[in-house]
């Protein structure tokens, strides 16, 4: 038995690898560098640019670029029309915004528990979450695997419930052939530097309802339109907009558009190199039982941001921390997605408790991310399975 690192033995590699990185290469660079020398560096062409091939890449009829992900969520939101008393159907295994965004404009989550197989929303808890406040659903594809969407918008269709996806970690993805972003009533993505392509910071939303996209852009820009025909007023001159409504400066600029743009051109590369590692960890992992893989329905062809192991804590003498730091003294440093999101102390001085979804709990005690990004090479995958396997081995029950 190889003695661990955290006890003095030799690690498993030199340099530390992470659970996620970016990949900009001189085509970005130089992508960037055009656009800054530009006559606009905000609110420019890359930046229609960059809708119109957010439109090709999801086969959404619009798209409106915003500075983040969070962003993203909160005009789609606003574009709900939520607001005080309202509430909205979430799952609790994401990143806090995907409940947020709710409590921006007034409205609160209800969280529906996951599948225990899949750690995506389950349709059954949703439905028994539905009340005569409920307004919409804010699924998540979580890991980057789309969310059942046949059956969620037979919920929300029958209910009367916009259906919003957080696809934060599913660009690339495709449900039944169609890519992720055509799919639902509004569609949010994050460009944040560990997702599958980044602008530094950067977000989206993709609808195919025209008065949802209205709502979007006036949400995004400061609640001005700045077309005459859609006055409420006759103008006195060209310098006259109107503000119609609240709104937020959320736009990305014409610079981070462009980075954006550049990475698009790579996504299938890196779609695919992260299908080779998702691959190839399954294979690894599949005979060791004291590790539990995340499964995934057939109907999903995921491009994953994530790679998720849950430890079987009844086969192993450590529990999830010794496991952790164990992992990062043979330098392949984890993460932990998600702290449910009600466990957090905002959440509980809001009347929430732990046990509301035995089933996302009960995931959370054992999961962690590994790493998983496009530069990796054949080596550091290796250096990584070798690691989870080597404290496996260290810490399993006789």
């Amino acid at each position: 038995m190889e003695k661990l690192a955290i006890f003095g033995g030799e690690p498993v590699r030199k340099n530390s690898i992470f659970y996620g990185r970016q990949w900009i290469d001189d085509n970005d660079v130089e992508t960037v560098a055009a656009a800054l020398k530009g006559d606009l560096i905000t609110c420019g062409p890359y930046v229609d640019e960059l809708e119109k091939k957010l439109c090709e890449v999801t086969g959404a009829k619009y798209a409106v670029a915003v500075c983040n992900g969070t962003a993203a969520l909160h005009c789609a939101s606003i574009a709900a029309g939520l607001h005080e008393g309202d509430e909205v159907i979430t799952t609790p295994l994401t990143f806090a915004a995907s409940a947020n965004c709710a409590r921006y404009v007034g409205a609160m989550p209800v969280f529906a528990d996951v599948d225990p197989d899949t750690y995506n929303i389950d349709p059954d808890s949703i439905e028994k979450c539905i009340t005569d406040k409920t307004k919409a659903v804010i699924a998540v594809d979580f890991t980057g695997q789309a969310v059942d969407h046949d059956r969620i918008r037979e919920i929300c269709e029958r209910h009367n419930l916009l259906f919003i996806i957080d696809a934060a970690h599913a660009i690339g993805t495709k449900y039944k052939g169609v890519p992720e972003g055509s799919m639902s009533d509004m569609t949010c993505f994050s460009f944040h530097p560990v997702k599958t392509i980044t602008s530094g910071e950067g977000g989206a939303i993709t609808t195919n309802d025209p008065e949802l996209y209205r709502k979007l852009r006036l949400a995004s820009q400061h609640g001005i339109v700045r077309d005459p025909s859609r006055y409420v007023e006759e103008p006195e001159g060209p310098w006259v907009y109107e503000m119609q409504q609240l709104g937020f400066n959320y736009r990305l600029t014409d610079f981070q558009s462009a980075l954006l743009l550049s990475q698009l051109k790579k996504l299938q590369k890196f779609s695919d190199r992260r299908k080779e590692i998702v691959n190839r960890y399954n294979e690894a992992f599949s005979d060791i039982p004291e590790i539990i893989v995340q499964k995934e329905i057939p109907e999903s062809d995921t491009t994953r941001h994530l790679y998720i192991i849950q430890l079987d804590l009844e086969r192993l003498t450590c529990t999830r921390r010794e496991f952790f730091d164990a992992m990062a003294a043979e330098n392949v440093h984890c993460q932990v997605h998600y702290v449910p999101v009600y466990f957090f102390p905002y959440y509980q001085s809001l009347g929430f408790k732990k046990g509301l979804c035995p089933v996302a709990e009960k995931i959370y005690k054992g999961i962690m991310s590994i790493p998983l990004y496009p530069m990796m090479t054949d080596e550091d995958v290796e250096d990584v399975i070798h690691a989870v396997k080597k404290i496996v081995d260290y810490y399993k029950k006789a």
